[in-house]
Formats: structure tokens, sequence, C-alpha cells
């Protein structure tokens, strides 16, 4: 039986109970048109005047307000506790990518339940955002095309080795793990900058204006003019 509640072939902007302002809502919103919140993040997307396609989680921070003003079938109860709004959601997601907001920037054992939910579902191109960065899990191989000069930072979340093209401090030979060597504050050299990691277990933190980089490294088929559309 499909289990999957959203299923579209264009880019999905989920939205958390953590800080969200409208301005950032809307640009994620321009890149990925389809609007599902997790749990009480139905009441920030309210809150900025828009509503939830589908709003999925336990329901325990959702408010009664909230609930009342969602339409019948927009709200979908996933009555298990063992795994947080944010996995809940994206399992129950089928979207070339999904823009994730109100995630990050908040209560930090929130935010690290984040990064954990999105090393254990890898093969789902899920981006992070926060104001100042966006934040992913690299494939085995990525390409990214950035500025010279911009920050690239790497931090693994279980023992991982890896290799470089295009960065100030190359990472060959490093032995990265979360409690052991770090790649934070590298440096971008060159215009394209690749990487080779030996499991799915490496996030990339850049800064928010290289959204659009991220997700044609990790899309098939994206291209920087679709943020024109939605």
């Amino acid at each position: 039986m499909n289990s999957m509640i959203v299923q579209t072939q264009r880019g999905v902007t989920l939205v958390g109970a953590g800080p969200v302002t409208p301005v950032g809502l809307r640009a994620a919103l321009r890149l990925a048109p389809h609007l599902v919140a997790a749990d009480g993040g139905a009441d920030r997307v309210l809150a900025a005047g828009l509503m939830p396609e589908a709003v999925m989680g336990d329901c325990d921070s959702i408010s009664a307000g909230a609930r009342a003003r969602l339409p019948a079938g927009v709200l979908h109860p996933i009555a298990e506790q063992d795994t947080t709004d944010f996995d809940k959601a994206l399992r129950h997601i089928a979207a070339p990518f999904v823009l994730a907001v109100g995630f990050a920037g908040g209560r930090v054992d929130h935010t690290l339940g984040v990064f954990n939910t999105l090393v254990r579902r890898a093969d789902q191109a899920c981006f992070v955002l926060s104001p100042r960065d966006v934040v992913f899990v690299v494939p085995e191989e990525v390409t990214l095309r950035l500025k010279p000069g911009s920050r690239l930072s790497l931090f693994p979340m279980g023992a991982v080795a890896g290799e470089s093209e295009g960065l100030r401090w190359p990472i060959g030979g490093v032995g990265f793990a979360p409690d052991g060597a770090v790649g934070v504050s590298n440096e971008v050299s060159a215009p394209l900058v690749r990487l080779r990691f030996s499991a799915r277990r490496m996030l990339v933190i850049l800064p928010r204006a290289a959204l659009l980089p991220a997700i044609e490294s990790r899309v098939p088929g994206f291209v920087r003019s679709d943020a024109l559309g939605g």
C-alpha cells in the first residue's frame, strides 16, 4: 500500500514549528511551491497568511486554533512517538527535493534530531534552511558550483573518509568523526568543488545564498530557471 501523503514532481517546502520568517518562507516557496507543515509548523504557515496542503505529525504541538482552520483532509495524524515530526513528514513525502524551514535556529536538541534524520534518510534530497545557512547530506559523490572564497563547512554524523577538489584545505586522508576531526570553516578555492565520501554521513553547511547550487548538486534536471516558477 502506498504510504505517501504528498506526491509531486516539484519541490516541497516543509515547515516546522521553529523560527520562520514570512520572507524566508515565501522565498522557499518560489523554489518548492508545494507547502506542507510538520505538526506545529501549521501555526507558522497560517500566521504567514498561507494554507498548507498537508499537515503531518503526532499532533502534540499544533494549536486548537490552527486545527479548526484546516480544511477537511489536510491534517494527517501519525500516532507514534519513536520518531520526530520531521522524520514523520519526510517519510510520507515523494518529491524531487524538500526545503525544510523552521527546523534550525531554535532548540539545539531539536536541531540535532533534524540532522540525525537527514543522515538516516540520506536518499532524499532535503535541504535544511536557517537564516544564514543551508545544510544537507552529501551522497557518495557531488559537484558544487560555488563562488571562490565562500564558506564551506563539513560536519560528520558518523565515521567517514573523503576526498576533495576545489577546497582551500583538502580533506583527503582525514578520518572524520563526530568525536574526532571535523571540517568546519573550510573555503572554496575554485568554481567547481568536487567531494567524494566513503558513506552518506557527512553534512555540508553552506551560506544560505548558495541554496541554488546546493539543489543543483543533488537534484538531476534542476536548473536555476526553476527559481522563477511556483
